[in-house]
């Protein structure tokens, strides 16, 4: 790979794993989409660096993930609270989860990170294999959301053994990959046993209430498949389901709840547009302006302020 003049490998990477790691970037002009670059995928193992300051996305993963810092530092937050992970930190990502995620350089390096992918294939394979998980007594999950791991030696080995992958000319087997994986995997058991019923749950989710989940997430891009994943469907059962509970499609029924959350944040907040727009799940002013309008008749700077 021939790198510009002036830049070395840790300058021309940025990760986009479809499917897997979805980035939802907002305000990012057509220039700097053509900066970034695609990096590594190893058998689920994916190697990653920022070498520009757009580092803000929404991450949703379906699968059980660790996610390392080699360098610079990347913030997470719920809704509820932010998690800052430094160089040399790991964290525990789990199944079907959202948070926000913002990567980007500290102490004069540019964030670089591993991260592992546990798919529920590879955990049935593992659960399989070794009859240790099955005589372990009964004990409770963790509990929801995003763990902050330990400094232990099988996490330091491990992710220092996956760095020279960084190097495009490296290319490791996919094997020795999914090795690095199972050691992923045992890293996090012998920090805490009660990952053992957390990962190896192979039931398929219950189905939630699709109201209430749209009403809590209306602001995120999500497909319809991604829809019908997160409340616990298939795509046909969702749709047959929300044509019980709605006059209108999904995709119409977000822009609607989308638009009626502006128009209360500028006429009970006093809220301008530029601050609402982003903040409801709208791309750019000039798609909401023209939604907005349709909706209601006037511009959103018309809306009177109580």
């Amino acid at each position: 790979m021939n790198l510009p003049d002036g830049h070395g490998i840790w300058d021309v990477f940025r990760i986009f794993a479809t499917g897997i790691l979805m980035e939802n970037m907002k305000e990012v002009g057509e220039q700097q989409l053509e900066s970034m670059k695609l990096v590594f995928n190893y058998d689920n193992v994916f190697v990653s660096c920022f070498y520009d300051d757009i580092a803000a996305c929404i991450h949703r993963s379906r699968e059980y993930a660790m996610n390392y810092v080699y360098s610079g530092e990347m913030v997470l937050g719920d809704g509820k609270g932010e998690i800052h992970v430094g160089k040399g930190e790991c964290v525990f990502i789990p199944r079907d989860h959202h948070i926000t995620m913002y990567k980007r350089a500290l102490g004069g390096e540019r964030y670089c990170g591993i991260f592992l992918n546990f798919t529920r294939n590879f955990l049935r394979e593992m659960f399989a294999k070794s009859s240790r998980y099955k005589r372990l007594p009964k004990m409770s999950k963790l509990k929801p959301g995003v763990i902050k791991l330990p400094p232990t030696a099988e996490i330091t080995s491990l992710f220092a053994s996956l760095t020279p992958f960084f190097d495009t000319d490296v290319k490791p087997k996919d094997d020795f990959m999914h090795l690095k994986l199972e050691e992923g995997l045992l890293a996090l058991l012998h920090i805490d046993e009660r990952f053992v019923p957390t990962l190896f749950d192979f039931n398929e989710p219950w189905k939630i209430d699709i109201m209430d989940f749209m009403n809590k997430n209306y602001m995120y891009e999500f497909s319809l498949e991604e829809l019908a994943h997160y409340t616990g469907r298939s795509l046909a059962t969702f749709k047959r389901d929300f044509k019980k509970i709605s006059d209108l499609t999904p995709e119409k029924w977000l822009i609607r709840k989308r638009l009626e959350v502006a128009y209360a944040l500028m006429q009970e907040g006093g809220k301008k547009v530029a601050d609402v727009y982003a903040r409801v799940g709208f791309k750019n002013q000039s798609h909401f302006s023209a939604a907005f309008k349709r909706q209601y008749g006037i511009a959103p700077t018309a809306v009177p302020v109580l």
